[in-house]
């Protein structure tokens, strides 16, 4: 293969690759956008009553009062879950109708971590999906399609990947004759966006390959977590198979107890109660993370029995949640603050341009070649109709 045909080769790829992904890219950076800020977001539209004014040494509440506000609030109902807000000393006590139905009936009463007083007592899942920001983050994931949208964009995202691959591979032969950052801004407006479009590219090309990649992580998280459970999870629960969501629970600060001893230095972020959908029907699944910034964004699981508050086991987390666990934070620009979520928004702006720009050249030059051939069909027929005369009068 000659290096002209290699070259026409990745044109190709780069093109159809881009064209094919454009339409979705751009709704997934536009809903991105607000997604990067989202603890702002939700901080700014909260209608929560404000933390308890309590002295900043204020232990936390006994996890068991908590459970038990949220019980008397909701006496029909049981606890799905826990989680602890990393940020704020704020527990969100997940509520539903029967074990496993979270999905369906369930939704989240928050507390103050200290004092176990309600902040907000939230709407169920299904309404808060049609909030601002729940509308945002199921366009972002899955078009609001499910798991079949979440691989729809996650292939969306692989051809962005390699449009970005074969882009590179492009921009050096381009740039053979022209100084890098050059815009022919004196040439025809077709050029002129060409040059920003390659230049933008390329600027932004480590950053917009990571989020793609990591995207492409993040729309995989359902089947990941999903082979977890069926197969170590499993393994970990074969002596319980069989056994119902026990009547009567064991504590569940016993619980985060257990765990923090099996897991010192660690802290928990979240417990999954007996009957979760994505847990166990036997065990508190506490999800305890580190304490350093890179090790908070990692959650380890620990099992303890729901009957008896007795340590089962450290679950051990295959190399596939971690990655995924990893490029969560990273593709929201969510480790180093308001500083690193702003460039991440800066960034995001420039690939909307160079997204919006790519559609435009492929326009321009669709226009242009449609012009060429227009032209040619008329002086074809003008030649056409001037040599008709000529023929009959038989010159």
């Amino acid at each position: 293969m000659t290096a002209a045909s290699t070259i026409k080769t990745w044109y190709l790829v780069h093109k159809w690759t881009s064209l094919v992904c454009t339409i979705f890219l751009l709704i997934i950076c536009l809903t991105g956008l607000p997604l990067v800020f989202h603890h702002e977001i939700e901080h700014w539209l909260d209608d929560a009553k404000p933390l308890s004014d309590v002295p900043a040494s204020t232990p936390p509440a006994n996890l068991d009062k908590l459970v038990e506000n949220a019980k008397a609030m909701y006496p029909g109902e049981v606890v799905d879950y826990l989680f602890f807000d990393p940020d704020e000393p704020q527990v969100y006590v997940g509520m539903a109708k029967k074990p496993g139905d979270g999905q369906v009936s369930g939704h989240a009463v928050r507390m103050d971590g200290r004092t176990g007083d309600v902040l907000l007592d939230g709407p169920l899942y299904t309404e808060d999906k049609f909030s601002f920001m729940g509308i945002m983050l199921a366009l972002h994931v899955d078009l609001f399609a499910g798991l079949p949208g979440e691989l729809f964009l996650g292939f969306m995202g692989l051809l962005f990947c390699i449009a970005i691959v074969s882009g590179v591979v492009l921009y050096g032969p381009f740039m053979k004759k022209l100084e890098f950052g050059t815009v022919r801004a004196g040439r025809s407006t077709r050029l002129k966006w060409l040059d920003l479009h390659n230049l933008l590219g390329i600027v932004t090309l480590v950053w917009a390959f990571v989020v793609g990649v990591t995207g492409v992580i993040n729309e995989l998280s359902t089947p990941l977590f999903r082979l977890w459970q069926g197969t170590e999870l499993v393994r970990i629960l074969e002596p319980y198979k069989g056994q119902s969501v026990p009547a009567q629970l064991a504590s569940a600060q016993g619980a985060a107890d257990t765990a923090r001893k099996a897991l010192p230095g660690n802290e928990v972020s979240f417990i999954a109660f007996p009957g979760n959908a994505f847990g166990s029907p036997h065990h508190y699944i506490t999800w305890m993370r580190g304490a350093t910034p890179l090790t908070s964004k990692m959650n380890t699981p620990v099992l303890v029995d729901g009957r008896t508050g007795e340590l089962t086991t450290v679950a051990k987390m295959p190399w596939y949640l971690t990655a995924l666990e990893l490029s969560r934070p990273l593709h929201f620009g969510d480790y180093a603050g308001l500083p690193l979520k702003i460039i991440w928004a800066v960034l995001d702006l420039i690939t909307i341009v160079v997204l919006v720009s790519g559609l435009y050249l492929w326009l321009a030059r669709r226009r242009a070649t449609e012009a060429r051939i227009a032209e040619l069909v008329r002086k074809h027929l003008s030649l056409i109709h001037i040599s008709e005369p000529t023929r009959r009068r038989g010159i």
